[in-house]
């Protein structure tokens, strides 16, 4: 479930920092309900996810999804190597996925 959490984080990630890029009432209220929502998330995943492993996974998506929003909802430009540095971004944080053992509950590793 904590990876489920750490998804969901880095999903509200992608909207709060979307709504950076807005003007108006609505985009700063929707900044803060998903700011509040992605930390949130995030601190229920680090109860079983390692701490650095949480955070190079909510950072990598949050990165990621926030650039691809801008390939295609604000016309950032899309080159072979920025592609290129993305892709890589996602095959590191599959390899954390892979590689991370569950913490205990009070932070140690299990």
């Amino acid at each position: 479930m904590a990876w489920v959490y750490l998804f969901g984080a880095g999903a509200f990630e992608i909207g709060f920092t979307t709504c950076m890029k807005l003007n108006g009432i609505w985009p700063t209220i929707l900044f803060f309900v998903f700011a509040t929502l992605s930390f949130w998330l995030l601190t229920r995943a680090m109860k079983t996810i390692p701490l650095g492993t949480a955070y190079a996974v909510w950072t990598a998506i949050g990165a990621v999804g926030t650039a691809v929003v801008g390939i295609v909802a604000f016309g950032d430009p899309v080159t072979f190597w920025r592609v290129f540095f993305l892709a890589a971004i996602v095959a590191i944080v599959v390899g954390l996925k892979m590689v991370s053992k569950p913490a205990t509950e009070s932070g140690a590793p299990a």
